[in-house]
């Protein structure tokens, strides 16, 4: 990739890169389903081991089901939503805007609830959860209200100039 006249080399990578942004964008809407998918799937797991006896086959079943949910789908999707998304902001220059700034909040705090529903898996893979099934059920509404705020905030784009 050689430099044109003036042309640094971070400018150089952005618009080589460009060339694949709809690859990158469809990278991310993938990643993105299948975090959410986890993330709204996960909590409702929790919400039945909660009534599970410790030590039964039902418990047991329950802590293979949510490992390999965290393990294979929701861990590796965040990482590429977190790659990819602050990848696209920089492309197309939308770093700059409001709704973005807003948007990537609320991404912060879907990824602070992510690691909230890490702790309760390790909890409930090792005996000791303390929490009810109601409270699954109400931790299990959170992603879906992030959910429908970011959709809202990237389709519409409020406070864009």
């Amino acid at each position: 990739m050689p430099l044109r006249h003036g042309e640094t080399l971070m400018d150089a990578l952005r618009n080589e890169l460009a060339n694949y942004i709809d690859w990158f964008l469809a990278l991310h809407i993938i990643a993105v389903i299948a975090w959410m998918s986890g993330m709204l799937y996960l909590p409702r797991l929790f919400v039945y081991h909660a009534d599970a006896a410790v030590g039964s086959d039902k418990s047991e079943t329950f802590k293979v089901m949510e490992r390999r949910l965290l393990k294979a789908i929701i861990n590796p999707a965040m990482i590429a939503v977190w790659i990819l998304g602050p990848l696209l902001a920089w492309l197309t220059g939308a770093y700059l805007d409001t709704w973005l700034h807003i948007k990537f909040a609320l991404v912060v705090l879907l990824s602070a609830l992510h690691g909230l529903n890490v702790r309760a898996w390790r909890a409930f893979a090792e005996d000791r959860n303390t929490h009810s099934a109601r409270y699954y059920r109400i931790l299990n509404e959170v992603p879906a209200l992030l959910m429908v705020l970011i959709v809202l905030l990237v389709v519409l784009k409020p406070f864009e100039g």
